[in-house]
């Protein structure tokens, strides 16, 4: 049986980048940040020097990784507008030597391109003097990596080794869509412990609430579960996007692997998707009911996307439980669609519901109550229960799926949503879902049906 160190050699003999790999990184980012330079000279944008940031430039970034983060930091005095525009053109000539590019934006427009097997982000910065004083959110990027390499030198192999366990336990990645740790925030947590090991040993005794601040300079209150002030600015909190799900799942991954340490933590077998058969199985065995919304995937970018998933999910749950359907579990995926799935103890509910009126001697408002129910053909029967008037009265939705089909579009969801939901939907029930044939979706549904 390997021992924990013998797993940790081989994980690191297949995460570290080779000399070659590293070369040839080196190379295509020399040519990157002489051709951002000289293309800005060239259209007379004075005052720039491109740099490259993140963890490629840190030596933190794991073997097969090809993103690179080109910097153009332009000078404060810059307007938006004047960043914005020359950014662009900058990024634009030399997107005229990548095999694909596409403009994207944020909180301003930035360019990704395909350069020579390498992802490529080439963004515009305002060079501001410290990270208290940025002007956009990139800005605080170039003091992230100053102070990373300033730290991590000689624990570098600490980094890929906690990178990929996290990616292996699903936990890695602070983008909305994941909602977990980014990889600033996993060299801090290394430079804070010393070692991958460190890291795992004392996140096993994690609770929410726990603050890592290694400049002992945090000057804001964060309500966060974990909370790691920015060594750049004593403001920020580096673990905000970690979801109390994603903190938990690492604490529990931990605690299993200082247990058991196996290579499959960090390097797990892919789930495959459950078949026709399985999904029926899941269904019958749980003796619950799933309803799953699914409709065209607007085009936004994941970090739109999602927030409105969230949001439509919370929404949908919230309409399903006003008419007394009691959610089990619910999720939001997105492919080539978008769907929201619901596991329900049951979609159908009797067609008598017992409404409780008020007390009989409080007789301003029973009148009220009995004018309406007393008689009523929406009542059943009507009769005086331990003091209180109460209606056996007709429920307006006994069947899930019907009342999605008629009130989903009330439903709070955001802009780009509720644009698709116009366009059209589905609500397919139980066994109906197998009519969904993508396979990542049906991975995703593995989570609740065990081998």
């Amino acid at each position: 049986m390997d021992t924990i160190m013998d797993v940790e050699i081989e994980v690191l003999s297949r995460v570290k980048p080779s000399p070659g790999e590293r070369k040839r990184l080196l190379l295509v980012v020399e040519e990157l940040l002489q051709k951002v330079d000289s293309t800005a000279t060239t259209l007379g944008i004075q005052d720039i020097r491109a740099k490259l940031v993140g963890s490629a430039a840190r030596g933190t970034w794991t073997s097969g990784t090809h993103d690179l983060d080109i910097f153009i930091p332009f000078p404060v005095h810059t307007t938006r507008e004047e960043l914005e525009k020359h950014g662009l053109m900058i990024a634009r000539e030399i997107a005229k030597d990548a095999d694909r590019f596409e403009e994207r934006y944020a909180e301003h427009p930035y360019l990704n391109m395909k350069y020579k097997g390498f992802d490529v982000d080439v963004v515009p910065c305002f060079a501001v003097d410290c990270a208290s004083n940025i002007k956009s959110a990139v800005d605080r990027t170039p003091f992230h990596n100053k102070f990373i390499k300033k730290h991590i030198r000689g624990i570098e192999d600490e980094v890929l080794k906690l990178k990929q366990f996290m990616k292996g336990t699903g936990v890695y990645g602070s983008e909305l869509r994941t909602q977990g740790f980014s990889g600033y925030l996993t060299e801090l947590l290394i430079i804070r412990y010393g070692s991958f090991r460190e890291v795992i040993s004392n996140a096993c005794n994690w609770k929410p609430g726990i603050i890592i601040d290694l400049r002992e300079h945090g000057s804001v209150e964060h309500k966060e579960p974990l909370v790691v002030v920015d060594p750049t600015d004593p403001k920020r909190n580096v673990a905000a996007a970690l979801s109390v799900e994603k903190f938990a799942i690492f604490i529990d991954m931990c605690c299993s692997y200082l247990e058991e340490s196996t290579p499959e933590f960090f390097f797990p077998v892919p789930e495959k998707p459950l078949t026709d058969q399985e999904m029926l199985e899941m269904i019958s065995e749980r003796k619950s009911s799933f309803i799953a919304i699914i409709f065209r995937k607007p085009d936004v970018v994941d970090d739109v996307l999602y927030p409105q998933l969230d949001k439509m999910e919370a929404s949908v749950r919230a309409l399903l439980e006003q008419h007394d359907f009691i959610i089990l579990n619910s999720g939001r995926w997105a492919g080539k669609e978008a769907i929201v799935i619901l596991e329900l103890s049951s979609a159908r509910l009797p067609y008598v519901k017992k409404h409780r009126g008020p007390p009989v001697w409080e007789r301003k408002h029973a009148q009220s109550f009995i004018s309406k129910y007393k008689g009523s053909e929406e009542a059943f029967a009507f009769y005086i229960e331990d003091g209180n008037y109460v209606a056996d009265i007709r429920r307006k939705y006994s069947a899930a799926k019907v009342l999605l089909d008629e009130r989903l579009a009330t439903c709070s969801m955001g802009k780009q949503l509720t644009q698709a939901v116009k366009e059209g939907y589905m609500v397919l029930e139980n066994e109906d879902i197998c009519n969904i044939k993508e396979e990542d979706f049906r991975r995703f549904l593995r989570k609740w049906k065990t081998d």
